[in-house]
């Protein structure tokens, strides 16, 4: 399966091209300027900036470390109509599974209520938190969702001063 190249959420059906970059959304294709800002970023930078923030404090809870990409998955419907969502967020292990475990519950309570959607989507999300508190990252090493995930984020900070050199 594919992924977004901006926000990395799976991509089950459709979503939209440029070149060689696969976008969840039209929303996500925009924004994927900034893919393009991060791919050219120097690899030495990243790694540095990447390990800074691996090894620092968490940004939810002011914690310790390792701080890592952790995603929920949550999901909500009402009749004929279900939303469903992959949230990912940079924080330590114990924010990750509070908060895997906080859309399971949102989901179980929430998800089943659409037809047909509610019914297929509720217990995939489900799994997929389940699978998330049972396999977390592996603490030693950032993963490759941490580096593109902050990868993106420098590219947000160079792009504006770009912009304005180019003006």
């Amino acid at each position: 399966m594919a992924s977004c190249a901006y926000c990395n959420t799976t991509i089950f059906f459709g979503g939209k091209r440029q070149g060689d970059l696969r976008f969840c959304n039209a929303s996500c294709m925009q924004r994927g300027a900034l893919a393009i800002t991060a791919r050219a970023l120097p690899q030495p930078e990243v790694d540095q900036y990447v390990a800074r923030v691996h090894r620092g404090q968490c940004p939810t809870c002011q914690g310790e470390g390792p701080v890592d990409v952790h995603t929920s998955y949550r999901v909500w419907s009402v009749l004929f109509m279900t939303s469903w969502s992959s949230r990912p967020r940079v924080c330590c292990q114990g924010c990750g599974t509070k908060r895997k475990v906080g859309d399971t519950v949102f989901s179980v309570v929430l998800g089943w209520w659409g037809f047909p959607w509610g019914f297929l989507v509720t217990p995939m999300q489900i799994i997929r938190n389940l699978w998330g508190v049972v396999n977390q990252p592996d603490p030693t090493t950032p993963s490759p969702a941490l580096e593109q995930m902050l990868r993106l984020e420098m590219a947000a900070r160079v792009a504006p001063a770009r912009s304005k050199l180019l003006d």
